[in-house]
């Protein structure tokens, strides 16, 4: 056979695989597969490249990371901290795709800029942007589970496969935090996780919301759809019955010791999902499906010891405070959550505190706005800085400055070289059920409803959390229906906004998001990262719903009506 370049792989062992498979009835074997999709934020790729003074080049650009940006320009231009000067332009979205992309625009820029001794605007145009940029990996994820006649979970044995493309980018941990979820939200005695991701000549993929998480959940969730229809028991009971619950154990050897929402998140989302209407239309069929997942809040391991992020907080001489830090507003939230954050602990009004601009020249590396840690990592030094002023300014005179940086908690710990141990420091759940709509003559799926319940450990903005898990549905959903991207020759086929259909208003499902409050102890007030998790559930979710409705199980994503009618066709 022909060599196979592997990016990274990752072994997780729980228990005894082997020995176990005697103990189960039942054995289910099943493949999913998984689509690339575009991350398709407002304003494509682009940055300003201005040549200064003393070698110094400052960077403007629409990108979710300074201190990465930054990084890259003083190693390709061989820059001091000093010279490489990044700033951040108002960002509309980034959902990944601005995470690490940006570096290679803006050292193009950055090199035209020093060349020409003028600056240089380089702004990709939408048909560039969605040719070359980065996308989520495609993945084949492979189940083996066991269970006993009573729904007991003995074994999962999981294999899971990402393409990678061409160059490695953020492939590595993507696969993962695809490893670490691959199990599900379940506790299961015996687990094997064997992933690997793998090259392939297409363009290169990389970050997107929920970074491998979701791919890997796709196929869990639909595993639990299929024991369960295996043993002819509700795919609902099933999951009361293995759902982690407080004081289990993950994959990776991980004790839950708190914040534990997944049976808050099942029974708020079932409560609240409308009685089923039948359909009026004698072609079309409606069903619904249900998912329960979870994402891992924050770095994964030990990344945040790693990264200890830093935050500057200022009392400045006119009684106003600054808050200094590189994370970013991208659309989510994070000038409005960390100014509410500082004036609460401060007990001064929100117009008393102001953000520093994302600029590296001014504010510290609080690490990059990803990973669902913006609010809860950095948003716990905002409130830990602004708690130290006040008490601070009861003895000193303004102005003041304070430096705040992420200290690891002793209590966790994490092997690297083993995947053992506790991969994040906490984690949120949620759960999803789908309505949908299915047109027996063309094929096409329509989701009608979703209901999310979402455990967010504390909501400091409900509006805006709501905004997160809206949108994050919305892109699963077209993720899991419309969004398919057809590869010719290693290039994307369909490189155009009138060819890539993403869900538009029309498309939109009603949806209702249930915000589940289940404090986390080290978040500020609670709060955990939700960023993510949104985009985990809703796919399996409507799977399950067109088996619902049609009675055919589809075992690959996105759902278009041709594969559906092919479906339907070879019942």
């Amino acid at each position: 056979g022909s060599a196979t370049l592997v990016f990274s792989t990752v072994d997780i062992a729980k228990g005894d695989v082997t020995s176990a498979q005697r103990e189960a009835d039942i054995v289910v074997e099943r493949e999913f597969r998984v689509g690339l999709q575009e991350q398709l934020y407002i304003e494509p790729q682009g940055a300003i490249a201005f040549p200064e003074a003393d070698g110094t080049i400052r960077v403007i650009g629409s990108l979710q990371c300074p201190y990465y940006v930054h990084r890259a320009l003083k190693r390709a231009l061989k820059l001091t901290d000093q010279q490489a000067v990044v700033v951040q332009a108002e960002t509309g979205g980034g959902f990944g795709g601005k995470e690490e992309y940006p570096s290679i625009v803006a050292v193009h820029a950055a090199l035209l800029a020093r060349k020409a001794g003028r600056p240089v605007r380089l702004i990709y145009d939408r048909h560039e942007d969605l040719a070359a940029t980065t996308k989520r990996h495609p993945g084949v994820i492979r189940h083996r589970t066991g269970v006993k006649k009573d729904g007991t979970l003995v074994f999962q044995d999981i294999e899971v496969v990402l393409d990678g493309g061409a160059y490695c980018t953020l492939t590595p941990v993507v696969l993962s935090r695809a490893a670490i979820h691959a199990a599900g939200a379940y506790s299961c005695p015996n687990v094997r996780i064997r992933a690997r991701a793998v090259a392939t000549n297409t363009p290169p993929n990389g970050a997107f919301r929920g970074f491998g998480a979701p791919q890997s959940l796709f196929a869990a969730e639909l595993m639990v759809e299929h024991v369960a229809e295996r043993l002819g028991r509700s795919s609902v009971d099933l999951r009361r019955l293995w759902m982690l619950r407080l004081g289990d154990t993950t994959a990776t050897g991980q004790v839950l010791t708190e914040s534990v929402g997944s049976e808050l998140v099942l029974d708020a989302a079932l409560k609240a999902a409308p009685p089923i209407r039948p359909s009026a239309h004698p072609t079309i069929r409606r069903g619904r499906g249900l998912s329960l997942v979870f994402h891992g809040s924050g770095f994964t391991g030990s990344g945040e010891k790693k990264l200890q992020g830093t935050i500057g907080f200022e009392a400045l001489a006119d009684g106003t405070f600054r808050i200094l830090t590189a994370s970013t507003e991208i659309g989510q939230g994070t000038k409005t959550i960390f100014c509410q954050l500082a004036a609460d602990a401060l007990g001064v009004g929100l117009d008393k505190v102001a953000l520093a601009p994302q600029d590296t020249s001014l504010v510290p590396d609080s690490g990059p706005t990803v990973a669902s840690r913006t609010a809860m990592i950095v948003g716990r030094l905002v409130q830990e800085a602004a708690t130290e002023i006040k008490e601070r300014l009861k003895r000193e005179k303004a102005p003041l400055r304070v430096e705040k940086s992420y200290i690891q908690p002793d209590s966790i710990h994490w092997d690297e070289t083993t995947y053992q141990g506790d991969a994040y420091p906490v984690y949120a759940w949620a759960c999803t059920i789908a309505d949908v709509d299915v047109d027996m003559t063309t094929g096409e799926v329509r989701v009608t409803d979703l209901v999310t319940a979402v455990d967010c450990g504390k909501a400091l903005h409900p509006v805006m959390a709501e905004g997160q898990i809206e949108g994050g549905c919305l892109q699963a959903v077209g993720w899991a229906t419309i969004e398919e991207i057809k590869m010719k020759d290693g290039g994307y086929q369909n490189d155009r906004l009138a060819t890539y259909l993403i869900p538009t208003a029309l498309d939109a499902p009603r949806i209702r998001a249930i915000l589940v409050e289940n404090p986390y102890s080290r978040g500020p007030f609670g709060a955990k990262g939700i960023g993510e998790l949104p985009m985990d559930g809703p796919a399996p979710a409507i799977i399950a719903a067109i088996h619902d409705a049609t009675g055919v199980w589809l075992d690959e994503i996105p759902a278009t009506p041709e594969k559906v009618l092919a479906a339907c066709a070879s019942r």
